[in-house]
């Protein structure tokens, strides 16, 4: 095999080349995929299955001029290597090196980010109505996968751009579906004969024709239209985009690079919106992939040559979190379980096999996800809805409106608090506290350890409000030995060690840490207090009260924005004291957390303990 990846150095190299040509690219670059992700972690299963779809999008469109916009990101690997990116994959998702989602500032062919599903139908409305509104003259096409379209925001574009028949591409990549053969295969005769110009200048001719005939004409024509509907709503898959519409194609392979192409080319005749259903096979060409496309959507480090992972397994809190939530179902009916399309993530998957009838997995929806929960507890159940932190932003408004307002005990288990690392901007979740902390009738709470997750939860089940934990990525310091605590108090504090003048009030991951840094303040000879903040919301002011008025320097620590989080709620009940009180916080500041390694951003923060301990020695 000719080594083409070796030479590309041109997108505009990809129309010169022939169908075998391209057919032996897409095997260099699945070897390519393979090779260095096996290196790096990030997405290999969806890229995997994009391959030959890319590569028809780079034959077809002249991207120096037309638009591609990626939804999610999780895709767009191929589009990177094409478009002169493939020598930056050694350091991929690394700190300072290439990101794993498209991002303007690296290439001029990354028109729009995106890190959350379900967005590029309404970004390429924008960019398609920018260009008419400036007389522009190129084409605006959307990739979007058939899990992201769940997302209500697709929806919410497909109506409008069927509306206002605005002229762009959607490309629906179906990777989950299964399409019967002669369905499909009638689909794609009737959509390629229904934009071709043929057919439509002999339709204009017959309506035309047919309308000049007195009396009869245009009931003719209605009752050829209702005829035509008719059989449509029955062979055509796509008639939900129909009536919306957008023309629709499909459903074809979406690994034939010779129809892909063929089908891009009439969907750039058409006049409006189109939209174009093409199946792939996740983890395509990489047997491990394709087996378990779950295991490698988000993988680390593996072994190519048998697929298993490098990195040595502890017990992760979402572990922790899966096995609590079975145990307590177990003693309490009334408890269900929601995900949005993340039960393995979660830690969900073994309840949902124990649990079944009581486990909704609602697909990308989340804010669907939260106004069911306040459904559900309205009526006595106690959902908890388990999250991601930076899934959970998209909701926002059901927990103010739906939950908070109403004062409904719904559970939102957050997990991925705080940093995770290379995924970068889109999805540290270090704004949860913020978001959260000013909604009236919410609880926020963080476990110092694995084990303190699962003491909240049991004590959550019990409440009649709503709480939120939020939990990190990840496990526990190995080098720091914690027990829970036995007993919660709403608002109440854990003083986990005394002496000095100096509190750290800590919560969640970042309890570790203070502890950590009080042992080498402790070599110098300085003595430190230690608290376990684990309610960031309500704060415990009697003990706060008690700190001020015995003249500690107060020290809050959070792997969380400064702005809005327990530091912001600390400094803001001290000043209502009218006391005089240092107080320092510890947090993130004002600014997005780049991708990178969990451990080089802690550090690149001074959150790590090294960080952190410089700070103290500041202020002593």
């Amino acid at each position: 095999m000719s080594k083409i990846l070796d030479n590309f150095n041109d997108i505009n190299d990809i129309k010169k080349m022939t169908i075998q040509e391209l057919n032996d690219f897409a095997k260099e670059i699945r070897h390519f995929l393979v090779e260095k992700v096996s290196k790096t972690g990030g997405h290999l299963a969806s890229n995997l299955g994009v391959v030959e779809l890319t590569l028809s999008l780079y034959n077809v469109f002249d991207l120096d001029k037309d638009k591609l916009i990626w939804d999610v990101g999780h895709q767009s690997y191929v589009h990177k290597i094409l478009t002169g990116r493939k020598d930056k994959f050694d350091l991929l998702r690394n700190y300072g090196g290439l990101s794993g989602f498209p991002k303007r500032e690296e290439s001029k062919y990354d028109v729009f980010e995106a890190g959350h599903s379900s967005t590029s139908i309404s970004a390429g409305a924008g960019i398609a109505r920018a260009r008419d509104l400036q007389k522009g003259d190129y084409n605006v096409i959307s990739v979007i996968g058939d899990g992201a379209l769940t997302g209500g925001m697709s929806f919410e574009a497909l109506n409008d751009i069927g509306f206002r028949k605005t002229k762009m591409i959607i490309v629906l990549n179906d990777n989950q579906m299964s399409i019967s053969k002669n369905v499909g295969g009638m689909s794609k005769y009737l959509s390629q004969f229904r934009i071709d110009p043929t057919y439509n200048r002999i339709k204009k001719e017959i309506n035309s024709t047919l309308r000049k005939i007195p009396n009869v004409g245009d009931g003719m024509i209605n009752s050829i239209q209702k005829i035509k509907n008719g059989i449509k709503q029955v062979v055509v898959p796509g008639m939900l985009f129909e009536n919306m519409g957008i023309t629709y194609l499909g459903p074809i392979d979406g690994h034939d690079i010779k129809e892909v192409s063929k089908v891009l080319k009439l969907a750039k005749k058409t006049d409006g919106p189109v939209i174009i259903h093409v199946i792939t096979k996740k983890g395509k060409g990489y047997k491990f992939a394709e087996e378990q496309p779950n295991k490698f959507h988000g993988v680390g480090p593996f072994n190519p040559s048998n697929g298993e992972l490098c990195s040595s397994h502890k017990e992760s809190y979402s572990e922790a979190f899966g096995d609590q939530i079975v145990t307590l179902a177990k003693e309490n009916k009334n408890i269900v379980a929601i995900t949005a399309a993340m039960p393995e993530g979660t830690g969900l998957e073994s309840f949902s096999k124990k649990f079944n009838n009581r486990f909704f997995d609602v697909g990308i929806a989340e804010q669907h996800a939260v106004t069911m929960a306040a459904g559900m507890a309205s009526q006595g159940l106690k959902p908890i809805f388990a999250v991601y932190s930076t899934f959970l932003q998209r909701a926002y408004d059901q927990i103010l409106h739906d939950v908070c307002i109403q004062n409904l005990p719904v559970i939102f288990a957050i997990d991925r608090a705080g940093i995770v690392g290379q995924d970068g901007e889109t999805h540290q979740g270090i704004f949860d506290l913020s978001y959260l902390s000013h909604i009236p009738n919410m609880t926020i709470m963080a476990p110092k350890c694995i084990g303190e997750l699962k003491t909240m939860l049991t004590f959550a089940v019990k409440q009649d409000y709503p709480i939120a934990i939020r939990y990190p990525r990840g496990g526990d310091n190995p080098n720091v030995k914690m027990s829970p605590i036995n007993d919660l108090q709403r608002g109440k504090w854990e003083t986990l060690l005394g002496g000095g003048k100096i509190a750290f009030i800590a919560t969640g991951k970042m309890v570790q840490n203070a502890i950590l840094v009080r042992e080498k303040l402790l070599n110098m000879g300085i003595e430190a207090t230690v608290v376990n903040a684990c309610f960031i919301k309500p704060i415990d002011k009697t003990l706060l009260l008690d700190l001020v008025d015995k003249k500690y320097s107060l020290v809050t620590i959070e792997d969380n924005i400064v702005h809005g989080g327990l530091g912001s709620l600390v400094l803001e009940y001290v000043n209502s004291l009218n006391k005089k009180a240092k107080v320092i916080n510890l947090g993130f500041n004002d600014e997005f957390i780049p991708h990178g390694s969990v451990d080089i951003l802690y550090k690149l923060y001074k959150l790590d303990v090294d960080g952190i301990f410089d700070s103290i020695l500041k202020l002593v």
